[in-house]
């Protein structure tokens, strides 16, 4: 698999300058003893003032009285220096003084940046149309949002809004910015910097449980963009408006009576940062409202955006981090357990953790979709690992029109809002390519010619809109209609389309995309499920090898649906884009340098770890979605009153907001699930994980040679239920497995019931400390259909847990069990051998 781990970090610092000398090698911990020192004696020098009043029998209010001197003294000293500072910075240089004083975020855009322009007059347009822009914010929360809440879950059946106060303070546009260059001639791109600050009053009242809730006032700043296209030659010159938010804005809600609302049944698990996250991502790209101005036929073509390109991001190594980690009050210096975090739009992917490290290798590798360029950045943030709040150790923001430009990027880069520290970045800028005349040499570089795994880096790229359904069978209930939803698979990538209520012919209007292996031998998979009764309305499956044959790789029409009605037919347009990487000619001595953007928001606002939530953002290592294009003003509005779906991502998002009232900008973690984003050069076909099993296989052989079982083997039983739609799969040990210290393993099993690797789904055994032939004897199941579990696979793996603080964490074995078999519902129990990957399990009977 080509990735991180071909390339050479000193050829990258050979480029960028030379690298900063290793750590030497010794103990993670160094005493600071002049400090120590000093520290012993400030502390006498507090405690002998104290015990001489007391030997001496005075009154303690003499500590009180030099204490309050003390500070006053300093406080005046303080004030003094301040001011002189701030007087010799003036003569020195105006321009930054002033924006020293001032903090970037009260200053508009157009002081910051030279193209943005002041808009006054837009303003003065917005004042006088606000009256009018409030009324239809009313009509459309009472005749589509009111009537989405109440159709998407039955406790909300009498869910309605009382009151729709926008307030009289309307919209406020800080700046303009218009693109010339790099634009296609045919659209014009705006860059709106809004704000938005309204004293509004909206109220609304659940009857059935006698809740009422609402918002007192609504905060919300960021940089909107507004696409004019396509540029037509008649009336009104504009065929669509196209408006969404390129990076998540900072949105702030002064909720009242929110506490009444969340213990209704149904909403219990959400929490005002969730609701706020889902709000915030239904606002940014790739999700976007489009207002169409013309027909329908003249604006088809953005109900299915492409992408611009895809970033393939390896991620490799970083060097002179800071050392966050110390002991006793800071006496004792100890190093960081780094990790990063890397976002272009809504996609967030985060790093695995380098445990006590302060050069960390990651070499992982992750792949962005990329829809608008233009403004669009990447930006990489490290911390260091705590048990509480995780350490800030730097950040990058890298403008992505350089790396199209470039097509690839391998250099040293420093880090930002830090006193040192490097980091090591491989950038491919990728181009979709709508013929497969490069097909077999992507494949070939990528290695996906020769082995037989479903992920790993990506070839193409899959991009459907799911349009709608027709003449569905009923499900379960005769004369009764289903509640339909649609599940989409391409390997272990899956994806979920929104449910449309009591109807046998829903309108989806949706978009997904899919990151390809190897689209010779892969199928796209298509379930329309009941998700009231939780049974099949009919599948289909489709081999992406028709679309490589298919004009233009692109196929929109009908499809007939199997196991369902006579007449029933699902709608959908899918287009398959091949990844290329154009290597540009470049003289030997050609040098260039990324733009490194500065951040444009404080540094209190960004130093906030990210915690993974794993429904927030769009990632390559697991399904990556595209949340769908509302259309307002088309014949059928089912697409606009839903929430957006968050994409799933394979990286997994993160957040943390403390107030009520918080921004997400600054914090999304509000569920602390710490997991990193698999990599894709490491995901199932070659993990970090494998390697490293390799790595201690070869050192266990030793020149020997090892038996057919060389990671050992586990014993599992395997059946599906069918009274309780289940599938039952009991753990009972393993025999043989290898030591991962002289004490022995600490081994685990743990379950995932392929494609859905969420944490809900994930199935642990206890841990059996310092044996390598443990009984677990643990029965799991998994809520699923016998013919849905003929097409899934399960995921055993065999961990070392560990003690705490150790380093001796990782894989022992892995298995992957096809479930394609009619003996499942009488069940089996048999030896299975484990080996690096699981793709090819040996049975023992």
């Amino acid at each position: 698999m080509s990735g991180a781990q071909d390339e050479s970090p000193e050829a990258g610092a050979g480029r960028a300058g030379e690298r900063p000398a290793a750590e030497p090698p010794g103990g993670a911990l160094s005493v600071d003893v002049p400090g120590l020192l000093a520290q012993l004696a400030r502390s006498f020098a507090l405690l002998l003032p104290v015990y001489a009043l007391g030997y001496l029998g005075l009154s303690f209010s003499w500590v009180l009285l030099a204490l309050g001197l003390l500070a006053w003294c300093r406080r005046s000293r303080g004030l003094k220096a301040s001011r002189l500072c701030r007087a010799l910075a003036l003569l020195e240089d105006e321009e930054r003084a002033v924006r020293l004083g001032v903090r970037a975020c009260d200053l508009p855009a157009w002081v910051h940046f030279p193209d943005t322009e002041r808009a006054e007059w837009l303003n003065k347009t917005v004042k006088h149309m606000w009256p009018f822009i409030c009324q239809f914010v009313e009509k459309l929360f009472r005749e589509t949002i009111e009537p989405a809440v109440r159709g998407a879950n039955t406790h909300l059946s009498t869910f309605s809004f009382t009151k729709v106060d926008v307030g009289e303070q309307p919209l406020r546009i800080n700046g303009v910015k218009v693109y010339t260059e790099n634009v296609d001639k045919r659209q014009i791109i705006l860059d709106l910097q809004i704000s938005f600050v309204g004293n509004c009053e909206i109220d609304l009242e659940i009857k059935r449980y006698f809740c009422r809730a609402g918002v007192k006032s609504i905060q919300i700043h960021g940089t909107m963009r507004v696409i004019l296209e396509p540029l037509i030659g008649d009336m009104p010159l504009v065929g669509a408006l196209s408006i969404f938010f390129l990076r998540k804005p900072l949105l702030e809600i002064n909720w009242t009576g929110l506490t009444n609302l969340l213990d209704i049944p149904g909403l219990n698990g959400l929490s005002d940062t969730i609701i706020l996250d889902i709000i915030s991502n239904y606002l940014v790209l790739p999700n976007r409202i489009t207002v169409p101005l013309v027909s329908e036929i003249q604006i088809a073509q953005l109900r299915f955006p492409i992408p611009k390109g895809v970033l393939r991001i390896h991620f490799i190594e970083a060097q002179d981090l800071q050392g966050k980690d110390t002991y006793l009050k800071g006496l004792v210096k100890g190093k960081s357990d780094p990790y990063g975090i890397i976002r272009v739009g809504n996609q967030i992917f985060q790093s695995k953790v380098i445990k006590e490290n302060l050069s960390p290798k990651w070499n992982e590798v992750y792949e962005a979709l990329v829809y608008e360029h233009p403004g669009q950045e990447l930006e990489i943030e490290l911390f260091d690992e705590d048990p509480d709040k995780d350490d800030f150790l730097g950040s990058l923001m890298i403008d992505l029109i350089e790396v199209e430009k470039e097509r690839l990027l391998d250099e040293w880069f420093t880090l930002d809002e830090v006193p040192k520290g490097k980091l090591h970045l491989k950038l491919e800028w990728l181009t979709l390519m709508p013929n497969a005349s490069n097909l077999d040499k992507v494949l070939t570089d990528i290695r996906a010619d020769k082995d037989q795994a479903n992920d790993g880096l990506s070839s193409a790229l899959l991009i459907l809109y799911l349009d709608s359904a027709r003449n569905l069978p009923s499900g379960k209930k005769i004369n009764s209609n289903p509640n339909p939803l649609v599940q989409m698979s391409v390997g272990h990538r899956a994806q979920e389309s929104k449910i449309r209520y009591k109807t046998n012919e829903p309108v989806w209007e949706e978009n997904f995309t899919f990151f390809i292996h190897n689209p010779k031998r892969q199928d796209l998979e298509v379930e329309v499920k009941d998700e009231q009764h939780q049974c099949s309305l009919g599948n289909l499956k489709i081999p992406l090898s028709q679309l490589l044959a298919s004009e233009d790789m692109t196929m929109n029409q009908r499809f007939q649906l199997s196991n369902s009605g006579p007449n029933s037919t699902i709608k959908m347009k899918m287009a398959l884009r091949v990844l290329h990487h154009e290597k540009q000619e470049r003289p030997p001595d050609y040098q260039h340098s990324a733009q490194v953007k500065r951040p444009s928001v404080s540094k209190e606002g960004r130093k906030m770890p990210i915690k993974s939530q794993r429904s927030v953002s769009s990632g390559t290592g697991g399904s990556n979605t595209t949340p769908s294009t509302p259309v307002i003003g088309a014949a059928d509005k089912a697409g606009v009153e839903d929430k957006a779906q968050p994409p799933e991502a394979s990286p997994r998002a993160p957040h943390d907001l403390g107030r009520s009232s918080s921004s997400l900008l600054v914090s999304p973690s509000h569920v602390s699930v710490k997991e990193p984003t698999p990599s894709i050069a490491s995901d199932i076909s070659l993990p970090i994980a494998t390697q490293e099993l390799r790595q201690r296989l070869r050192q266990l052989e030793n020149g020997t040679t090892l038996g057919q079982s060389p990671l050992g083997q586990i014993q599992l039983t395997i059946r599906h239920s069918s009274q309780r739609n289940k599938l039952i799969v009991v753990v009972h040990s393993c025999r043989n497995l290898i030591a991962f210290s002289e004490d022995g393993s600490d081994p685990y099993v743990r379950l995932y019931l392929l494609p859905d690797k969420r944490r809900s789904g994930r199935r642990k055994t206890h841990v059996s400390k310092k044996t390598l032939n443990p009984v677990f004897d643990q029965s799991f199941d998994f809520s699923v259909s016998l013919p849905e579990v003929q097409r899934r696979t399960l995921d055993v793996a065999v961990k070392n847990s560990g003690g705490f603080l150790s380093k001796d964490k990782g894989l022992l074995g892995k298995v992957l069990v096809a479930l394609a078999s009619e003996e499942l519902a009488k069940g089996w129990t048999q030896w299975y051998d484990l080996t690096e990957d699981g793709v090819r399990p040996q049975v023992v009977t």
